[in-house]
């Protein structure tokens, strides 16, 4: 998949990957897509209700060698 950014959150725990993502997200223009790289395994469950509070995209979600890849679509 195409992205316009990327945002590497491994090593970092609940609530940084969210933190950092609003901020990546904050530099982005409207339907630019942000790619996530995230090692904590809370990541799944808190991109999930991001996406569904902030209206962002959740465009994909998979799990790779205990890391986890999120697409996000700036509303």
């Amino acid at each position: 998949m195409s992205f316009d950014k990327e945002l590497d959150a491994r090593g970092l725990v609940c609530p940084l990957p969210i933190l950092r993502t609003k901020k990546s997200l904050a530099e982005m223009s409207s339907g630019q897509v942000l790619k996530i790289v995230a090692t904590d395994p809370g990541a799944v469950i808190d991109f999930q209700v991001f996406a569904d509070q902030t209206g962002h995209a959740l465009l994909s979600m998979s799990e790779n060698s205990e890391e986890f890849v999120f697409f996000l679509k700036k509303k």
